[in-house]
């Protein structure tokens, strides 16, 4: 899972700004595996280091994270590296 959950963030966060717990119920969704507070936030850290998300504090204690255009580049690109690689691979 850990490979592809910063791509599955970016994917989720390109539909709509989210905070960490509905990210990880969206994941455990599409992945059956819902993954742990100590996976999730770090990941969701490393992309708002990279620039890739940005958090905003609503409602109190709760962060909403949001896709910036820095992460839509990269999401874009994740996209054609995924389909580049497992085209062939696929029946």
């Amino acid at each position: 899972m850990r490979g592809m959950l910063g791509f599955l963030i970016l994917f989720l966060l390109s539909k709509q700004p989210m905070h960490g717990q509905e990210l990880a119920d969206e994941i455990a969704k599409r992945k059956g595996e819902k993954p742990s507070p100590g996976t999730i936030y770090p990941a969701i850290k490393t992309l708002r280091e990279m620039g890739f998300i940005s958090a905003e504090e609503k409602e109190g204690k709760t962060i909403v994270y949001t896709l910036t255009q820095r992460g839509k580049n990269a999401l874009k690109i994740a996209k054609r590296r995924f389909v580049r690689t497992f085209l062939g691979v696929l029946p």
